[in-house]
């Protein structure tokens, strides 16, 4: 099924996509990969560790203690890394990024109030299960269509750790993205359903 979503995401909105809708996003996006997760996770812990937030603290709490440079409750998490813009562009290529990458950060970032992440490639259990538990969504992007994708990205401004280059935060304005609900937060993963689909039509 086709849809049209803003994000950041109402919670009625998330609650209705199901694993294989064809899913097109209007709104705000954030660019981060397995640089700036391990950053953003590293922080967390630390601020923990030194007693500067307790582990219940939550995104919006983490934002405004200066530990994460941005709120991301709600919010839509892109695996991104663009090539340079050329003269005239918004941004370079805008591929997807393989997600496993950022395995080993998301359940934390979830638990945080992240609701949504977009890329490439399957996730590891402990991931599904955090898209379960947290209410979340991960999308796939279309891997290759970089430069097709850079089409949808109306604003781009790196907004964290700029020091990472391609790897830095960016706040991304999105006008029709396209993605598909790979994972939803019923547990359905597009992944293993199209392989048992896949195995009734051969029989």
């Amino acid at each position: 099924m086709e849809k049209h979503i803003n994000v950041p995401f109402q919670k009625d909105e998330l609650a209705n996509l199901h694993a294989g809708d064809y899913v097109y996003l209007t709104g705000i996006l954030y660019s981060a990969r397995d640089a700036a997760h391990k950053r953003m996770y590293d922080a967390i812990l630390q601020a923990e560790e030194d007693g500067k937030v307790n582990e219940t603290a939550d995104a919006a709490t983490l934002f405004e203690k200066g530990v994460l440079p941005l709120n991301i409750t709600d919010q839509v998490i892109y695996y991104l890394g663009p090539t340079p813009a050329k003269e005239g562009q918004v941004i370079g290529s805008a591929g997807p990024t393989t997600s496993s990458r950022m395995d080993k950060y998301t359940p934390l970032l979830l638990s945080k109030g992240l609701t949504g992440m977009i890329g490439k490639g399957k996730r590891s259990q402990a991931v599904l299960d955090a898209i379960v538990e947290n209410k979340a969504v991960y999308f796939a992007a279309v891997g290759g269509a970089g430069a097709l994708l850079s089409k949808c990205i109306k604003e781009s401004t790196v907004i964290a750790y700029d020091d990472l280059g391609t790897e830095a935060i960016r706040r991304m304005r999105v006008e029709n993205f396209p993605c598909i609900v790979v994972a939803d937060s019923e547990g359905n993963n597009l992944y293993e359903t199209a392989v048992e689909d896949y195995k009734k039509e051969k029989n």
